[in-house]
């Protein structure tokens, strides 16, 4: 009874695969363990072996052509079988449909169209090796000369296994040999103890990584005239300014309007905080901590700008106190001032958010049909889905945006 054999899925993500050359014709005898054809897949060039006993009665597309994985691609039996149920229950699939009909059946076996030459191999001045295109590749690749092996597909043709098992030990080869300068040189490391805050860092993170189902938000501001509200302010303020100690402010207000986003998630209950109180990450011999601006809202910005300060000398110190690195509601990372154009970052528990701020860079823009240069920096907002879901984290964004580009609404 004839047999179909279908596309195989020779890779774990192939979904088709592109016949390179049939190496069998209609009314050839096959047995397992033939190669029928040279398959491409979509991350290599394999060859299709056939695992069914009797005549190749039907191709059913050309070299060349597409199919989809699982696709009739021929069918096997005996000769003289009628095969027309096969067919009609196989509809085509393939991109490219076969230049000639093959013959269904051995009595016009004559029609069938010719296998598809394989290029010869020169070697002197008579000798020719039969060769498959993968195995041509693969030798070409290993530096083998085909005429050292013997093939054992039809007719002595060289196909993949017979490059993968060739040995040239009892071959002789000519070598160059490069004389390569002497490195002298010895492996070394360095091994230094876990201090007890990487593992504090290491463990919270962990936990909030894997517990807290993260989504992000990103956004770009512009910051011309924050930068230069805060050159104004440095005239007259005694405590200097930082664009990140306007940030913090812009934050501490953005959660007044949006209380959502400033909210910590307890397993049976969410709590949404009335206080608002901002952390500010502070990178430190050891990792990292982060000291609490506490009812940041309420604060002015030389209030903000020398508290700032003071924490981070305490932190990088080791002289914080644990109220001083305790009690946040939402989390600051600014990595700006190293040059970071963007990031995303971890949410530091119980917070429900972690504002991620990069740096600003002069950007061509485009503003009422004209191309400008301005100061754009990218804020991308890590949410706990938990509790932030995708309309509190925007709004919250759009408030933060409407701030920075305007800071004077934060004087009113």
């Amino acid at each position: 009874m004839a047999e179909v054999i279908n596309m195989p899925k020779m890779s774990d993500t192939m979904t088709e695969g592109v016949i390179v050359s049939w190496l069998k014709n209609v009314g050839d005898d096959i047995k397992p363990g033939d190669i029928l054809a040279e398959v491409e897949t979509d991350k290599a060039t394999m060859e299709l072996e056939n695992f069914v006993k009797g005549t190749l009665l039907h191709i059913g597309i050309p070299a060349g052509g597409s199919v989809p994985v699982d696709a009739l691609i021929a069918i096997v039996g005996q000769k003289g079988e009628d095969i027309s149920a096969l067919l009609q229950a196989s509809p085509k699939t393939a991109s490219a449909e076969p230049k000639n009909e093959v013959a269904e059946t051995t009595k016009n076996a004559h029609e069938t169209p010719a296998t598809v030459q394989v290029e010869n191999v020169q070697h002197g001045s008579d000798s020719r090796v039969k060769a498959s295109p993968l195995a041509k590749s693969l030798a070409k690749e290993k530096g083998i000369d085909l005429a050292a092996i013997a093939g054992s597909g039809d007719n002595g043709r060289i196909v993949k296994k017979d490059i993968e098992n060739y040995n040239p030990s009892t071959k002789t080869s000519q070598t160059v040999t490069i004389n390569l300068p002497q490195i002298v040189a010895q492996e070394s490391y360095t091994e230094v103890a876990v201090s007890q805050m990487r593992k504090a860092i290491a463990r919270r993170l962990s936990e909030s990584k894997h517990t807290a189902p993260h989504f992000y938000l990103t956004m770009s501001i512009n910051m011309d005239k924050a930068i230069a509200a805060r050159k104004q302010m440095n005239e007259y303020s005694e405590a200097k300014i930082s664009v990140n100690d306007i940030i913090i402010k812009a934050v501490a207000l953005a959660l007044r309007k949006n209380p959502n986003a400033n909210s910590s998630w307890l397993g049976d209950k969410i709590r949404y905080n009335n206080h608002i109180n901002i952390g500010v990450a502070v990178a430190i011999e050891d990792g990292l901590i982060v000291p609490v601006v506490k009812f940041a809202d309420n604060k002015s910005l030389s209030h903000i700008s020398t508290e700032v300060k003071q924490l981070a000398e305490k932190a990088k110190n080791k002289k914080l106190q644990p109220n001083e690195f305790e009690g946040n509601t939402f989390t600051i990372s600014n990595l700006g001032m190293f040059g970071i154009d963007e990031f995303t970052a971890i949410i530091n528990p119980p917070d429900a958010c972690i504002l991620a701020v990069g740096a600003a860079k002069e950007t061509v823009v485009a503003e009422n049909g004209q191309m400008k240069i301005s100061q754009i920096m990218k804020v991308t907002l890590s949410c706990d889905h938990r509790v932030v879901d995708g309309a509190v984290g925007s709004a919250f964004l759009a408030t933060l945006k409407d701030l920075l580009e305007n800071p004077v609404k934060m004087l009113v």
